[in-house]
């Protein structure tokens, strides 16, 4: 056996085995530092199955060449609900709903809020709102667009804001979490109430056990909504499509944006690199509705992409 092929042999495996890593990873329901870490980078690892099986192909290892074939297979079956979507149903009104992390007061008032307006924007949920942050989108005519607010602005990290076109009303802040959790009920002409969500649980780092029982309370408190109304949910989710204990979320009545729309794999995190975003943490979450058109849009001097999505209430 030559010396290239066992070299393609010794690649092709480690590459297989860095695929069925990115599998397993992405059912792993384990609350554990290091498969919570690495899911994230689960479609990376992926990736090694692929490459794989054109080494295996290259150098007519058949066997090989099967078993990797066989590893893409389940791989792409992992990510195909975030490329497939469907079509646009429902008779209700359409509104756009965004999502965005200012990264304390980093991002720029006025480039935010232009693509707010450019978007025509008219349910916006924010995470990391400073008070610094919260009067310069008001100087940069946030208020004026979103006539309506209801926010919880704090240091650093732990602002929440939700703003709207329309009447928000119930408004409350949920306790007992590190970062500020917010409710309200948005009165949607030709819809009536919907029930709308701004959220931002803890990121992994911060503890894996806080991480994973504040994603399990902020479902259970977004599950109690009134099931006769829509729900929008938006946030800084600090988790992705392969964490088993985001998919959770999707489980009952609410649905990806993303997923629905067939828009991929839209990453937001981190933007402020001089390479692309690598992971999707911020997502946009609805019950009675479905999303198109969802996209990101960069944000100058946050570390996060803003999502962007239109919404089609089911009536």
């Amino acid at each position: 056996m030559s010396t290239v092929r066992v070299g393609a042999e010794v690649l092709g495996w480690t590459a297989v085995l860095a695929g069925a890593a990115g599998v397993a990873l992405h059912y792993s329901p384990f609350d554990a530092r290091l498969p919570v870490l690495a899911a994230a980078l689960a479609p990376y690892l992926m990736l090694g199955a692929v490459l794989a099986a054109l080494l295996f192909a290259g150098v007519r290892s058949w066997a090989g060449a099967l078993v990797a074939v066989l590893v893409a297979g389940v791989a792409a079956w992992t990510q195909a609900p975030l490329f497939t979507g469907g079509a646009v149903t429902g008779s209700g009104p359409e509104f756009t709903v965004a999502q965005a992390n200012l990264l304390f007061d980093g991002a720029d008032p006025a480039a935010f809020v232009g693509a707010v307006r450019e978007r025509e924007v008219d349910l916006l949920t924010v995470n990391e709102l400073t008070p610094a942050a919260l009067d310069g989108l008001a100087a940069a005519g946030l208020d004026a667009l979103l006539p309506h607010r209801y926010v919880s602005p704090g240091r650093t990290a732990s602002g929440t804001g939700i703003w709207s076109r329309f009447p928000l009303t119930g408004t409350v802040e949920f306790d007992g979490f590190v970062l500020n959790q917010l409710g309200a009920t948005a009165e949607i002409p030709g819809a009536g109430p919907v029930a709308v969500f701004a959220l931002h649980p803890v990121p992994p780092v911060y503890g894996i056990d806080v991480w994973a029982g504040e994603l399990e309370r902020l479902r259970a408190l977004v599950e109690r909504a009134p099931a006769d109304r829509p729900v929008v949910v938006g946030g800084d989710f600090n988790a992705t499509h392969d964490h088993a204990q985001f998919r959770r979320w999707l489980t009952g009545r609410l649905r990806d944006a993303a997923e629905q729309s067939g828009a991929g794999l839209l990453r937001t995190y981190p933007a402020d690199k001089r390479y692309p975003p690598l992971v999707g943490i911020d997502h946009i979450l609805l019950a009675g509705g479905r999303a198109h058109g969802v996209e990101t849009v960069a944000l100058p001097g946050a570390d996060h992409r803003a999502l962007v999505a239109r919404v089609r209430l089911d009536s």
